[in-house]
């Protein structure tokens, strides 16, 4: 190991560890400004002004974060299709562009220093606006002057033994897939909030912290599975966790309607107001009419309910 900033990196795994735990993986770029305490000061996880970073006190880089488009005149979830179709061809590693176009430039000079130290490092891939999944440890395993670009490659269950070891091509696939998978259900989830403008499409709910992206047709299903903003509704958790046992059902025409299991039962308001309330409403639709649910895989899922009720 020829790192004079171990300690540093290990306080930052393992406030990022704490954190991914807190709010169940993606973190708001609030939560990372915080940074992470060490030997009495605060030290930033990365900055807004710099996507590849190096704090004062450290010698060498500690992350590198993309740049999430903002909302503008198009939905952001748009922009973000090209990046998404790379992430998709990545095969054992990520594609990170260096800072200009210059290979010899203070911070590309960071990320060839760490592929020849092989230091951990974080990376912030953004997955909506101001949201961030942090992917640790991952390396700088090729730099390449001509592309301006290097490939960062993830490692699974590094231990601080073998934190200093790159992972070995088998470990970089292994590692890939699994991020790869979170970080289609993370932007998942933030497209179709954001599509919904944050309320559950059956009650209207506003808060955030309180509404998932349910699917229509369960991923596991390749052909209409995918994380698509289409295949997607918001909801409460309480509703997306009825939907998803099949209490609660939604028809082509987006009407609602109840399980008769749950209609037979009295048991208090929350089941009253909460969810029988619900039955012959329609859903709220997202902020933009293309992004409706698809009618073909809500009749599909409508066909699911009918046969479980």
């Amino acid at each position: 190991m020829n790192d004079p900033d171990a300690s540093f990196r290990l306080a930052a795994f393992e406030r990022l560890r704490l954190l991914v735990q807190l709010h169940g993986g993606s973190l708001p770029w609030s939560v990372v400004n915080e940074g992470f305490v060490h030997e009495g000061a605060r030290i930033h996880f990365a900055t807004k002004a710099e996507g590849i970073f190096k704090p004062a006190p450290m010698t060498g880089v500690l992350s590198v974060t993309t740049v999430v488009p903002r909302a503008g005149r198009r939905a952001w979830y748009h922009d973000q299709l090209e990046s998404e179709a790379k992430l998709a061809m990545a095969a054992d590693g990520l594609s990170y562009a260096f800072n200009g176009t210059d290979p010899d430039s203070r911070q590309n000079r960071l990320l060839r220093d760490a592929r020849d130290r092989q230091l951990p490092i974080i990376y912030f891939f953004g997955v909506a606006p101001a949201i961030y999944e942090p992917i640790f440890p991952s390396y700088v395993v090729e730099w390449d002057p001509k592309a301006l670009s290097v490939k960062l490659a993830p490692k699974p269950l590094a231990d601080t033994a073998t934190l200093w070891t790159p992972p070995n091509p088998d470990e970089r696939r292994y590692a890939l897939r699994q991020v790869k998978q979170r970080l289609h259900q993370s932007a998942f989830r933030e497209r179709v909030v954001a599509a919904y403008g944050g309320r559950c499409a059956l009650t209207g709910l506003p808060e955030v912290r309180l509404v998932d992206a349910a699917h229509i047709i369960p991923d596991g299903d390749v052909e209409r599975g995918q994380p698509d903003i289409r295949n997607g509704i918001c909801m409460s958790k309480l509703h997306h966790a009825a939907y998803d046992a099949d209490l609660i059902g939604i028809d082509p025409d987006h009407r609602i309607h109840i399980s008769e299991r749950l209609l037979e039962q009295h048991d208090g308001p929350m089941l009253e107001l909460g969810l029988k309330a619900l039955k012959g409403q329609v859903i709220r639709p997202p902020k933009e009419k293309s992004l409706m649910p698809d009618p073909e895989r809500l009749a599909l899922r409508f066909e699911r309910f009918k046969m479980a009720a």
